[in-house]
């Protein structure tokens, strides 16, 4: 929901984007009302469960950071909602964005390379539908059996304990920052990638395409270094355009795809 009426985001929409003007093949399970739009994601094959409604989610943007509120939610999704060919895919990303998403999805996939975007699991609402922090129970479950994940700064409200906990499970986390780009946690290792200064139109889905960038190019490479680099790139191209229109061109992912080294 926006000043302009609803618009079509989430996870799904801006990590399918992304994945697909890299050049994969896409699969996308989800549940939303019928009559949703979903040209946006041509390219894209799509398992649906019909809902009463789509999930709505109206962003607030503050200068102390951004006021949510949820104004319907959609159907849960599960095992059972995921087509028998797309069960052994390459890669796996949970991205939920209101506990939609069952945590047993997890340990779903043995062959898979399972990736995460926890911010769903990491926010609940009251009853005037405000979005708030909560707790995670699942967190260690769902965590030791995934291969990385990626979250905002903002999911755990600045709590770095927070984050000390998820790492005692995971063994590739990346904290994004917003502006000031993120830092990865390899192994022990913690490396702080910066984006390039560029003009800021909408930071929506900025982590969402710097998620699918990362957990695909780390597929790739099996370099998490690489997949930061190559993501925080196309992360800084997206918010210098509104919405869906901020998800990577053809042309932006190969020239992130070269490593520009300087001379010395």
């Amino acid at each position: 929901m926006t000043e302009n009426g609803p618009v079509l985001g989430g996870t799904a929409s801006y990590a399918a984007r992304t994945a697909l003007a890299i050049g994969l093949r896409v699969g996308i399970v989800t549940s939303c009302a019928s009559d949703i739009a979903l040209d946006s994601l041509n390219g894209a094959a799509i398992s649906m469960r019909a809902s009463e409604y789509s999930t709505t989610f109206e962003n607030i943007q503050t200068p102390n950071g951004r006021i949510q509120y949820l104004h319907h939610l959609a159907s849960g999704l599960d095992y059972s909602m995921v087509p028998r060919t797309w069960q052994d895919a390459p890669i796996v990303h949970l991205g939920p964005i209101a506990q939609e998403v069952d945590p047993k999805l997890a340990r779903a996939f043995p062959d898979s390379q399972v990736c995460l975007t926890p911010q769903g699991w990491l926010r609940t609402w009251n009853s005037d539908h405000k979005v708030h922090p909560t707790d995670w129970p699942e967190a260690r479950y769902v965590l030791e059996n995934a291969s990385a994940a990626v979250l905002s700064i903002e999911d755990v409200q600045g709590d770095e304990s927070i984050l000390e906990d998820m790492l005692s499970s995971i063994r590739i986390l990346v904290v994004t920052e917003g502006a000031r780009g993120s830092r990865l946690y390899w192994n022990g290792d913690l490396r702080y990638f910066r984006p390039p200064e560029v003009p800021e139109i909408d930071p929506t889905g900025a982590g969402d395409i710097f998620a699918a960038a990362f957990f695909v190019r780390l597929y790739q490479t099996h370099d998490p270094w690489e997949a930061a680099r190559f993501a925080t790139q196309l992360a800084a191209n997206s918010v210098t355009r509104p919405g869906l229109a901020g998800t990577p061109t053809i042309d932006e992912v190969q020239t992130a795809l070269l490593e520009i080294i300087p001379k010395a």
